[in-house]
């Protein structure tokens, strides 16, 4: 794959990803009490596409770095199994959820009754968060892959998420800031994540208008 191809089709995978991640974020805010099954079942559906989607971004990521950088290869492996590990972890916390709104009765918000999901989505994606996008910042400022400001941004995000690690420590309540599941640890950190990617995305698209199509190799000559 040339590198203008690779550049173009990871950053559409980074777009795609962003705007389902974007679309999905404010679901959780409509109902103050259990959401109804359709609600729950939209929004994982819809955060399952965009995990797929990002998926795409991290392979191609990856691939990106080795094709800029062949000696920074270990950074791009290191961004890329950080990214398929976070966006496996939290597809098993969205079939926990669907699977515990399927087969109950009644309205439940899955956020608080299953239990085991929120330290997947909290302390666990954010340690996952930290180590992606720091190997996505390093990556991008050792290899010049991308503008100067998404290596920096990176490193800011991850720093964020870090922060939030030890919230495991402070409940299970989401309405609080800064808990196990909190709408701090879990939804703000997905709608900076969410917009981080969509710049990501633009930025690596764009930066195929300025790479220079490989040479066609020269025809070989017939004695």
């Amino acid at each position: 794959m040339t590198d203008i191809l690779a550049r173009r089709l990871t950053g559409l995978a980074g777009i795609a990803a962003a705007v389902c991640f974007i679309v999905e974020v404010p679901l959780y805010f409509l109902y103050s009490g259990p959401p109804p099954d359709a609600n729950v079942l939209t929004r994982l559906l819809i955060g399952i596409v965009a995990l797929a989607g990002l998926i795409l971004f991290v392979t191609g990521f990856g691939e990106l770095v080795k094709q800029v950088s062949p000696a920074h290869e270990w950074v791009g492996t290191v961004a890329f199994a950080t990214g398929l590990v976070y966006a496996t972890v939290t597809l098993v916390s969205s079939g926990l959820e669907a699977g515990a709104v399927i087969a109950t009765d009644h309205p439940i918000d899955p956020t608080i009754t299953v239990s085991g999901t929120y330290i997947l989505y909290g302390s666990i994606g954010r340690l996952l968060l930290t180590l992606f996008l720091t190997a996505v910042g390093y990556g991008i400022t050792r290899a010049h892959l991308l503008p100067r400001w998404t290596g920096r941004s990176a490193y800011v995000l991850a720093a964020v998420n870090l922060a939030f690690v030890p919230s495991l420590f402070f409940g299970n309540e989401p309405a609080r800031f800064y808990a196990a599941n909190g709408w701090g640890s879990t939804a703000l950190m997905g709608a900076l994540l969410s917009y981080w990617l969509l710049a990501m995305g633009i930025a690596t698209y764009r930066s195929a208008a300025g790479r220079t199509p490989a040479p066609a190799p020269a025809p070989a000559l017939q004695s």
